[in-house]
């Protein structure tokens, strides 16, 4: 082991070699070093800091990967308004702002530039080093997401030169090639997938676990300087080559121009190109580029009016429906999918189209041979959105009354959109099941991905779960694109997974209306994987949170023999049914809050984690149910509500005093 100094010194040069990397590729693009190289360099940097604790800066690029779980998203009140721009959605209404502007100031100029649609967060350095990102919030107050937002390899995290204070604003995004990947792993499982990549970028940085969120390959456009010291700029297009300079990965392009007919080309050109990049855009936005003019201008009390933002609408054509096929998912839901006529719909070739269920093609009267409407919902996922005209003689769609991949009755349960297949055994449920069993939420195993499943599965090495603990490495190692050390490190997955907590398992078996955090309720309930299945539906009834349908899902689930078969297999392979996790405290266990209004010292997601804690729940609304209302300022309607209903009313110091 290095001793002190020579480990600061090595730490110190693999800081630099690897930020060095990180800005090269992530932000030009460039490779100048192996995938392997730089993996060695980054463990090497990790033992380092792991051996001596103080050698971990906040410039350091292991902080890239994700460190403990430790976000608190504590409020962040922005010195600088962070503030949301007026939408403008035709050329007139362009040329309106444009008149605005010529009536406040002289010889305007414009930067038009794409409007990246992502998440706004500030970005602060001091001394040229990051310390603190927070989210927009409502312009005034946002969330801290320091630790999340260090996971996003484009942002620097020390400057190339040391200003005393910089505030930047950027917008951190989910390139589309991502959220088409993560968007695929959530439909094989089943769950409800992301609407499109802002949500998508939105939900990942406010992920407790900051290793969650540097899976997702977040990246960032940053576009205004908020606040400064130790430079003077003084117009915005300076500002944004001075930011390139500064290391900070900048809007792709932005254009200066002296008209707003010359603004306007420009937004039809980004117009034109929108379906090209590889991030979404949902408009491009004018500014005046002069800050002494901007400072005249002003804003209202809603919008600077110095900017507008142009919306771009939606892109719908007209098509054939050719054919409509039918996927079978891991619960044996049967998914009605379009065939369609290829068409060029927002810059890809459409030939597919979800039909989302049985109730949806009976709504929209869809028949095979109908010529369709069809628009990706987001900009990204396909979808029918209706019937232009129908085809002669045509007759509506009807769901198969028997699986296609196994020939077995399908049932529709009532108060239920899902037409299933009712054979556990189809064949075509078993991939499906085998990825969600493999997920990170569920057993977590490394390495069995969908590819790696699909060869498995088609050379006859799995046919259940169970047969993931009874694979022969050796088989494995020869196969294609594998060898032994990939063998060696699947096998070491699979071990480790055997040591999961009960909740994991639980959520792996793939039980009907229970997620994750049912699982977790199940695990704590009951302890044991033996008690669970034997459970009665009263004992189910009365954990806090189960509803009918829950119960009654777990009850059908173990009602099946090879169910009991599936759990007795999996426990002689050597997999943990026992909850590993114990409840401290209970106080709350049973117990209803609702928070209103702003508190004096804390956020409402603290609050609401310490209730969690406690074994208690929150909702968002009052009824007779609730047991506390913890109110803060401005509390508003559901104060007055809960005071009707006499439901008792905390302060944050008795709340305090509470849970002392």
């Amino acid at each position: 082991m290095l001793k002190y100094k020579d480990a600061a010194l090595r730490a110190e040069a693999l800081r630099k070699e690897l930020n060095h990397h990180i800005y090269r590729y992530y932000v030009e693009n460039e490779n100048d070093i192996e995938d392997y190289e730089y993996d060695m360099l980054m463990r090497e940097l990790q033992s380092i800091e792991e051996a001596y604790p103080d050698l971990l800066t906040a410039d350091s690029p292991t902080h890239r990967v994700g460190g403990t779980a430790d976000n608190q998203f504590t409020s962040v009140v922005h010195s600088v308004k962070m503030e949301s721009l007026q939408d403008a959605f035709s050329h007139e209404e362009i040329r309106d702002f444009d008149t605005r502007v010529k009536n406040g100031v002289q010889n305007a100029q414009y930067v038009v530039e794409p409007k990246i649609d992502g998440l706004s967060v500030s970005l602060e350095y001091v001394d040229g080093v990051f310390t603190r990102g927070s989210t927009r919030g409502d312009g005034v107050t946002g969330e801290d997401i320091t630790a999340n937002l260090r996971t996003v390899r484009s942002i620097p995290l020390r400057l190339t030169e040391a200003l005393p204070f910089i505030e930047v604003r950027g917008e951190v995004y989910m390139p589309r090639q991502t959220f088409e990947e993560i968007v695929k792993e959530q439909e094989l499982n089943e769950e409800k997938p992301f609407k499109n990549p802002r949500n998508a970028a939105a939900g990942s940085l406010r992920q407790k676990d900051p290793k969650i969120t540097a899976k997702r390959k977040l990246d960032i456009f940053v576009f205004n300087i908020q606040r400064i010291a130790g430079k003077t700029l003084t117009s915005h297009k300076q500002s944004l080559d001075y930011l390139k300079t500064l290391g900070f990965k900048t809007v792709p392009f932005y254009t200066q121009v002296s008209t707003i007919e010359d603004a306007l080309s420009e937004i039809q050109r980004i117009g034109e190109i929108r379906y090209t990049l590889p991030f979404d855009i949902d408009g491009a936005v004018i500014k005046v580029d002069d800050f002494a003019q901007r400072e005249t201008l002003g804003s209202t009390a809603k919008f600077p009016k110095w900017a507008v933002a142009f919306k771009y609408p939606p892109e719908e054509k007209e098509t054939t429906l050719l054919d409509i096929e039918i996927n079978v998912g891991r619960t044996g839901v049967l998914t009605p999918t379009a065939v369609l006529s290829p068409v060029l719909l927002a810059g890809t070739t459409v030939s597919r189209a979800t039909l989302h269920n049985e109730d949806f093609i009976r709504e929209k009267n869809i028949a095979v041979g109908d010529t369709v409407i069809v628009r990706k919902a987001g900009d990204i996922i396909p979808e029918v959105l209706k019937v232009s005209a129908h085809k002669a003689n045509a007759e509506s769609y009807k769901m198969p009354s028997v699986c296609p991949s196994c020939g077995s009755p399908v049932t529709r349960e009532a108060e239920e959109a899902a037409v299933r297949c009712t054979n556990p055994d189809c064949p075509a449920q078993l991939l499906r099941m085998l990825i969600h069993f493999c997920s990170r939420d569920a057993m977590d195993i490394e390495g069995l991905g969908e590819s790696i499943l699909e060869t498995l599965t088609a050379e006859g090495m799995l046919t259940n779960a169970v047969d993931i603990y009874r694979l022969d490495y050796e088989k494995i190692a020869a196969l294609e694109r594998m060898g032994a050390k990939s063998a060696e490190n699947l096998k070491n997955a699979v071990e480790k997974s055997k040591e999961n907590d009960l909740s994991k398992l639980i959520f792996a078996l793939g039980i009907r209306h229970i997620g994750q955090k049912a699982a977790a309720l199940l695990a704590v309930q009951f302890g044991t994987m033996e008690k669970l299945e034997t459970a009665a539906r009263e004992e189910l009834l009365g954990i806090d949170g189960f509803g009918e349908i829950m119960a009654d899902a777990v009850l059908q689930f173990f009602s099946l023999e090879q169910s009991h078969a599936l759990i007795a297999d999996l426990k002689a392979a050597g997999v943990n049914m026992q909850s590993q996790k114990e409840i401290v405290d209970t106080r709350f266990q049973g117990k209803t809050f609702v928070l209103t209004g702003t508190l004096p010292t804390m956020t409402r997601s603290e609050a609401s984690a310490i209730i969690e804690s406690f074994q208690g729940k929150t909702a968002s609304s009052v009824s007779k149910k609730t047991d506390y209302v913890l109110a803060g300022e401005d509390a508003g309607s559901k104060l007055r509500k809960a005071r009707d209903l006499g439901v008792t009313i905390l302060s944050e110091a008795e709340f305090l005093e509470m849970v002392k």
